[in-house]
């Protein structure tokens, strides 16, 4: 029996987070995606907390496509830089460093985060 596409993504998922964590100091910017709307949030792993989180109905946009991605990232660097967080870790979620994931990293590093 072939191994579905969702089950690939979290075996890959799972891979990735066995090898990364985030702190207080370098927390980890992990992306969700779905068909509506694409999620991206700053976690310190050490507690288990939630930073600082964005999304594109926050952003003001009604579908995810590069543009939207790209603010959602830009949005996300400037709560982080309010929070005095510079640096991250980038957990894209088992998705492919392409399209949207590669969109909202650049726009993260755009507004000043440091990977």
């Amino acid at each position: 029996m072939a191994i579905s596409k969702t089950n690939r993504r979290l075996r890959i998922r799972r891979g990735i987070r066995n090898k990364i964590s985030g702190t207080a100091d370098r927390p980890r910017l992990s992306v969700y995606r779905s068909n509506k709307s694409i999620y991206a949030q700053l976690i310190d792993d050490a507690t288990g907390r939630t930073l600082v989180a964005t999304n594109t109905v926050e952003v003001g946009q009604s579908s995810v496509n590069i543009e939207a991605s790209k603010s959602v990232g830009k949005k996300l660097a400037e709560k982080a830089a309010e929070s005095g967080i510079s640096s991250v870790v980038f957990d894209r979620g088992g998705y492919p460093y392409h399209g949207n994931v590669k969109a909202l990293a650049e726009g993260a590093r755009e507004g000043g985060l440091k990977f």
